[in-house]
């Protein structure tokens, strides 16, 4: 435990410009994973009363973003981390991570954004950072602007589909014109509908909708966990003792369970 405590106490503060008072709404609402106005009661009044469990103290929350080579993970990455863009950037060998904080509601909150390599000699590099993904740390998927449904494919195997939250990602927006985005835009939210994913079409280049995209994630993944510390001690005292069964916290259960195909 004290290893757990002196690693988290040299984790630098929180930006100014990471502060998360209020849940930020979905890009499109027929491809949402829920389409709630504000964060649950219960978060709100456990954050309030600074009884998150782990969440704020040890919680780290991991997303992996894959993708065919060179649809713009890491320019996506990087635009919201470092707020630059590079043309010109090097292929990503193997796996790289950014660490970034938050504060959500007044509680600290930490996620690894792990960057991985979009050849194919990589996957298996990769896919071992799918592994174990569920329960504790929170998985969410970006498949980038090539839309492959193997991506997803290899990245469940290793893990319960219930167990984590998708987010289909259209990247180089700012390079369609409005007629091709209109379709593209189409194809993507009934993709995102079949895989039971959140879409959201962004441009690492102008920065559109990156900050807001990563501050949806970072909410939707401190409200999942703070759920699940709940369930986890059974009950808490939050003004009057509510019981939390373990059907109530699933606001993400996946629905659709149909195998994806490979991409045509």
């Amino acid at each position: 435990m004290s290893t757990r405590v002196s690693a988290m106490s040299v984790l630098p503060p929180v930006r100014r410009d990471r502060v998360i008072a209020q849940l930020p709404q979905y890009f499109r609402k027929e491809a949402a994973l829920h389409t709630k106005d504000d964060f649950n009661n219960k978060v709100k009044t456990a954050c309030q009363e600074q009884r998150t469990g782990t969440v704020g103290r040890f919680k780290i929350s991991k997303v992996i973003v894959v993708g065919d080579l060179a649809v713009g993970k890491t320019c996506l990455i990087n635009r919201f981390c470092k707020d630059a863009f590079d043309k010109n950037y090097k292929a990503t060998i193997g796996v790289d991570f950014e660490m970034e904080r938050f504060e959500v509601l007044g509680v600290p909150f930490s996620l690894q954004l792990w960057d991985t390599a979009g050849q194919e000699r990589f996957k298996c590099i990769a896919s071992t950072y799918y592994r174990g993904a569920q329960g504790e740390r929170f998985v969410y998927f970006n498949l980038c602007c090539s839309i492959c449904r193997q991506w997803l494919e290899d990245a469940l195997k290793e893990n319960d589909p219930t167990g984590v939250q998708l987010f289909l990602v259209g990247t180089k927006k700012d390079l369609s014109s409005p007629a091709q985005y209109t379709q593209i835009e189409q194809d993507a939210i009934k993709l995102a509908q079949e895989i039971t994913a959140e879409y959201w079409a962004v441009s690492s280049l102008t920065g559109e909708n990156v900050k807001e995209f990563f501050f949806r994630v970072a909410s939707l993944a401190f409200e999942t966990n703070v759920l699940a510390e709940l369930e986890k001690s059974g009950s808490r005292q939050i003004g009057n003792v509510i019981k939390i069964n373990s059907n109530s916290n699933n606001l993400y259960t996946t629905s659709k369970k149909k195998q994806p195909n490979c991409c045509q």
